[in-house]
């Protein structure tokens, strides 16, 4: 890893005299602790990203565009759009091959997250977020299964007024980006209706992708003490998947010193490091997405001391998915769902005082549902012919249901000290339900625990706040990891072969601790340090990781300690620092060899060190920012054998933009260069690939222009 950037952050902490005192960091507040806070007070770690980070972070087009720069948290690019982006939080969701495993997904509260826990971001419109929080730590585990942290968005509040506005964004990789948008307020009734056209030819060869968006929401109140929200969107995706590289058959040479084959450790590719694993070609690997989902969230005050909130929503979505199976044969499959999802959750949230000290509880129960029609056919060179399609090898009903109670609480003990602790009941129920006699069998598994969270917030002085906090976390295994069971040789999953579902596969069980430090070292310079462990045991890995991938408990414990620190400045000269630093040693803390697991490797997938740093300017009279970034992550492991890695890497980012108000016209000019120098990194790995393909290339020197007008009236 780069060292230079570290430089810049020892020089920011030992340089605050710098700061202007006549400048002060607006305090934010938060909901992703259930009951809404400033950020300062929140007795958690807690990170917010607002709606002009979001939009100076790219083509608002992922996820991890925005979040890379909160600290503890990985939002690795693959540079395609076949997969969703590598996100996970301390370590949590490191594994996920498909979605985001291990962290909860919300949009006003509204899940988007499954029953089995799989997230799927790729149904976010960017266009309609105000802000993204990042909830970390012990009391993530209060909202659940896979609760490994929590990723909260909100979206734009309507104006008063009405206006609309459109915008068109283009660069690299015959990249382009449409949106229009309109908002406003109609006899009290907010609206934002959006829609957004996005394609790319793909910085890989076979990484070409389409992606269309709408969204509908309007918000209003049932008399003076009822708001409501309802929340409506679409989304369509097409896109090719380029597969990893570094494995056998890779139509490129890498590097002199080889990487191809699995225990290939050398972490950067050539010129040529686009190029696309021939079984890419040959099975001509894509994905079709389809996505529709509608959900109202209802708050109520009853009085001054009591409230309630009602969260529902349905939705359903349709994923096709060509995948090869004998690497260069053109040998593949297609698998294909047909899900229906429902869910709904209320609370109730209480305030008083209990001698003379106020106190706050939150009670609730969570309910959700979803039905998988589920059916996997064999292919060749991309297409399934009738006879193949007459034949499945897999068609199946795959349900999963979760049914939690829960209750969280404050109480001040003093008047600077607080007292939070929480409990979650988690139930959870998983089916598989063969369609026709395929050899494969039918079962079902139930999951049940319960996860307690207390800590304690002690506000030291009135700029310093210090806090300690212990939570339990249970994740089950999503449908993914149970819907095959030692298919170690890679033949279509059958009674003959081993076939799934997985159904001895067990939940994992974490202990989560936690305590950090928050404060102004003046009135414009905010500082925050967290230092972090987590014990996990019976996590889940990948048993074997081919195209019918099987997982397994690892019967050794787990532990990812690390600390994380961010710094976040206002400077004279309208100049603004930021920046974030991750420490983690995540490793197994025993050896289970026939799985390729050695005490004290690392857990594949997790980084031991990660920087983000940003100095920004801007002349306000002149409507005018720019700032510079810098990406720097130290190596990555791909297997759990440590035998395969991505190298660390440093990369370096520009970005400027102008605004101008005319009467009631607003325009904006914006331009961004990734990868200013040119440098070639791997961005994402694949973890356990069984063909040593385990690497996705980060993209060369690449550039964005867009414009945006809109107009009040």
């Amino acid at each position: 890893m780069n060292k230079k950037p570290l430089v810049m952050l020892v020089a920011g902490l030992f340089a605050t005299n710098v700061f202007a005192d006549n400048l002060e960091l607006n305090p934010i507040v938060v909901t992703a602790t259930r009951s809404a806070v400033n950020i300062f007070d929140a007795p958690a770690s807690v990170d917010m990203v607002d709606q002009s980070v979001i939009e100076n972070a790219g083509a608002g087009m992922i996820l991890s565009e925005s979040i890379n720069r909160i600290a503890g948290v990985t939002a690795e690019s693959r540079n395609q759009f076949a997969q969703d982006p590598q996100i996970s939080i301390r370590g949590f969701g490191s594994r996920s091959s498909f979605g985001v495993s291990g962290i909860r997904l919300y949009v006003d509260g509204i899940p988007l997250t499954m029953p089995d826990g799989i997230g799927q971001p790729g149904n976010i419109d960017f266009e309609t977020v105000k802000s993204i929080e990042v909830l970390k730590g012990p009391f993530a585990t209060m909202y659940g299964n896979g609760a490994g942290g929590v990723i909260s968005l909100t979206t734009k509040t309507p104006p008063a007024g009405n206006e609309v506005s459109a915008s068109f964004l283009a660069g690299s990789y015959g990249t382009t980006k449409e949106s229009a948008q309109a908002t406003g307020t109609v006899s009290g009734v907010g609206y934002m209706l959006n829609e957004s056209n996005f394609n790319t030819d793909g910085y890989r060869q076979h990484s070409a992708a389409h992606k269309k968006q709408s969204t509908a929401e309007f918000t209003f109140d049932l008399g003076a003490d009822t708001h409501v929200t309802i929340l409506a969107d679409y989304m369509k995706m097409e896109a090719q998947d380029p597969l990893g590289l570094g494995g056998a058959g890779t139509a490129t040479t890498l590097d002199s010193a080889g990487h191809s084959s699995y225990s290939s450790s050398i972490p950067m590719f050539s010129s040529n490091q686009q190029a696309v694993p021939l079984a890419a070609l040959a099975a001509n690997t894509r994905v079709s997405r389809e996505n529709t989902q509608a959900g109202i969230n209802l708050e109520h005050i009853i009085n001054e001391n009591n409230s309630i909130n009602l969260v529902m929503y349905a939705g359903h979505r349709n994923n096709a998915q060509f995948l090869s199976t004998v690497a260069n044969t053109g040998a593949g499959k297609e698998s294909t769902i047909s899900r229906d999802f429902v869910g709904t959750d209320i609370n109730w949230t209480n305030r008083g005082e209990v001698f003379s000290k106020s106190y706050t509880l939150t009670s609730g129960i969570s309910y959700s549902y979803m039905s998988d029609d589920r059916m996997d056919f064999s292919a060749t060179n991309g297409s399934v012919s009738a006879a193949q399609h007459a034949s499945p090898n897999r068609n199946e009903t795959d349900n999963s249901m979760n049914f939690d109670e829960y209750a969280q609480a404050k109480y001040s003990l003093l008047n600077n000290l607080d007292l939070n602790a929480g409990v979650r009941n988690i139930h959870s129920i998983m089916s598989f339900n063969p369609n026709i006699r395929t050899g494969i069998t039918t079962g079902s598994a139930q999951f049940s625990n319960t996860t307690p969270s207390v800590g304690f917030l002690w506000k030291f002085r009135e700029d310093t706040n210090v806090y300690a906090n212990f939570g339990k976390g249970f994740q089950t295994p999503n449908s993914i990891q149970m819907a095959y069971k030692d298919s170690g040789t890679a033949q279509i999953p059958s009674a003959s072969t081993g076939g799934g579902p997985n159904i001895g596969l067990s939940g994992s069980n974490s202990n989560n601790y936690e305590v950090g430090i928050k404060s102004f070292l003046n009135q414009s310079t905010r500082l925050n340090l967290a230092l972090f462990r987590v014990v996990t045991n019976k996590e889940i890995a990948v048993d074997f990781g081919g195209s019918y991938a099987s997982y397994f408990n690892v019967p050794v414990q787990t532990s990812r300690n690390g600390l994380e620190l961010s710094l976040d400045g206002k400077l004279e000269h309208n100049f603004n620092v930021y920046a974030a630093y991750t420490y983690m040693d995540s490793k197994y803390d025993g050896s289970y060899i026939s799985k390729n697991i050695v005490l004290g490797n690392t857990i594949p997938g997790t980084f031991k060190n990660q920087l983000y740093g940003e100095l920004s300017w801007s002349r306000p009279d002149l409507g005018f920012t720019t700032a510079i970034e810098s990406v720097n992550n130290s190596k990555t492991y791909a297997n759990d054998l440590n035998t395969a890695y991505a190298g660390g890497y440093s990369i370096v980012n520009i970005r400027a933009g102008f605004k101008q108000e005319i009467s009631n016209w607003r325009f904006s000019e914006y331009a961004r260069v990734d990868n200013v120098f040119d440098r070639d990194y791997i961005s994402a790995v694949r973890i356990n690939d069984s063909n040593g393909e385990f690497y996705e290339s980060g993209a060369g020197r690449n550039y964005l222009v867009g414009l945006s007008a809109s107009y009040r009236f």
